[in-house]
């Protein structure tokens, strides 16, 4: 079998502060393009190593499951081979601020249908876990040997509430929350593309967490936007993705 030279790699990233670190990078790369992707900011540009060669979309999506997931949505329809996200989440269980996490399983939390009997993020006849792409998980912990890992929820509002959060704990041992990875796996899952997300954990979704939040994403920090580039160095060694 033939082994690919290009591989297309889709980006989405829902908050401005969490963008502008990736614009910054962006900058003398290969081929960079700014554009617009129905409405949508996106940026684009090359990685080449040796034969090897990465295409590098990203969108700047804007806050929220319908915005993430539409994203990822015209993404998809443009053939990406990858999908990924970064961003900020609340910590729910075994993380701290400042830690980076990869998400082994992507759900919509806030998702409810109980009242007509079904389990909390139950779907009535659909798959409701999503499942990161086992190769991408590997290779983001050999680029980041301090990642943990965990199962993020998502919901379209700010997580503030000990009780919700307690909720969310006890029915998906969740690791974070955040108001987009579930909705990108959603779409990633039907449309049959590896898909990972990375977040760095920016308050504890309780009573403090405004504050925590607001602080770190003014930060505009590199953490993330340097894991996403290690990891798109090792995508590049990886046989398997090109094959």
């Amino acid at each position: 079998m033939q082994s690919r030279s290009v591989l297309r790699v889709g980006l989405v990233i829902a908050d401005e502060m969490e963008f502008k670190p990736f614009v910054e990078w962006s900058r003398g790369q290969s081929e960079r393009r700014e554009d617009q992707l129905f409405g949508y900011e996106s940026l684009s540009f090359s990685l080449q190593k040796q034969e090897r060669k990465l295409q590098v979309e990203a969108v700047l999506c804007g806050i929220g499951k319908v915005n993430a997931a539409t994203a990822a949505a015209f993404l998809a329809a443009k053939g990406m081979d990858i999908m990924l996200n970064i961003g900020l989440s609340g910590g729910i269980s075994n993380v701290r601020r400042g830690d980076l996490v990869a998400g082994t399983q992507y759900l919509e939390a806030d998702f409810d249908l109980t009242p007509l009997g079904y389990q909390l993020g139950e779907k009535p006849g659909q798959t409701f876990r999503y499942s990161a792409d086992p190769r991408l998980l590997e290779a983001a912990k050999r680029a980041y040997p301090g990642l943990k890992s965990g199962i993020l929820g998502c919901g379209d509002f700010f997580l503030s509430d000990p009780g919700k959060k307690s909720l969310y704990y006890e029915a998906f041992d969740l690791s974070a929350f955040d108001m987009e990875t579930g909705a990108i796996g959603s779409v990633c899952c039907r449309a049959g593309i590896p898909y990972l997300s990375i977040r760095k954990i920016s308050d504890d979704a309780a009573e403090q967490s405004v504050d925590e939040y607001t602080e770190m994403n003014n930060l505009a920090e590199s953490s993330l936007v340097d894991v996403l580039r290690d990891l798109l160095d090792q995508v590049v060694a990886e046989d398997s993705f090109w094959n």
